[in-house]
């Protein structure tokens, strides 16, 4: 049987690796994306999407009961709506310094253990959810078969929600905690450095 610190030592380890193997916390401009597969491997390519992710899967974890699926929940469906309407525009400087904002205040709640009214957590949410669909939408090729690409990144974007999600439930203790939320944050000021 496998004990729990062990599970967690691994998931964390798994986890620092897809960060730093992924590219460059831009939104990842440049991508020659056409159907599912590729909107499933996108948010896979950069740092900022793979640490929003999982801080948002770790925070709604942090919550408990029904908020742990809200907050996924509207997180998807609004980065669904951002995208819809970035498809045909060009995204604004203004959006990726909402992405990396949304990192670093990401990083912080999970640090501090912030927990907030539901109406406010599912507010400030889907506020980042938005300009990562925004960015996700305008980057996308016109040649992208929309239904099929947003439905991949949607799906992965669920999935490493699910592992944040995933990493909280196994209850790694303040320090450990303290100690995520405040490199994910990190790197969040890093980005909006770069942006």
């Amino acid at each position: 049987m496998t004990k729990p610190g062990k599970t967690l030592s691994t998931a964390a380890a798994l986890a620092a690796l897809s960060v730093l193997a992924s590219g460059p916390a831009a939104a990842h401009p440049g991508l020659h994306a056409m159907g599912f597969q590729d909107g499933f491997v996108h948010p896979f390519t950069g740092a900022d999407h793979l640490m929003a992710m999982i801080a948002v899967g770790y925070w709604a974890g942090q919550f408990g009961g029904r908020m742990r699926f809200v907050i996924p929940a509207i997180f998807a469906g609004v980065m669904v709506l951002g995208a819809a309407l970035g498809f045909h525009a060009e995204a604004p400087g203004v959006i990726e310094y909402g992405i990396a904002a949304s990192v670093a205040v990401m990083g912080l709640l999970i640090a501090f253990d912030v927990r907030m009214p539901a109406p406010a957590a599912a507010t400030l949410v889907g506020l980042f959810a938005f300009f990562h669909g925004f960015a996700h939408g305008a980057e996308a090729p016109a040649a992208a078969t929309g239904i099929l690409f947003f439905s991949g990144f949607v799906l992965a974007s669920l999935t490493l929600q699910g592992l944040g999600l995933g990493l909280a439930g196994l209850r790694p203790g303040r320090t450990l905690s303290r100690l995520a939320g405040a490199l994910v944050a990190l790197g969040g000021a890093w980005m909006l450095g770069n942006a």
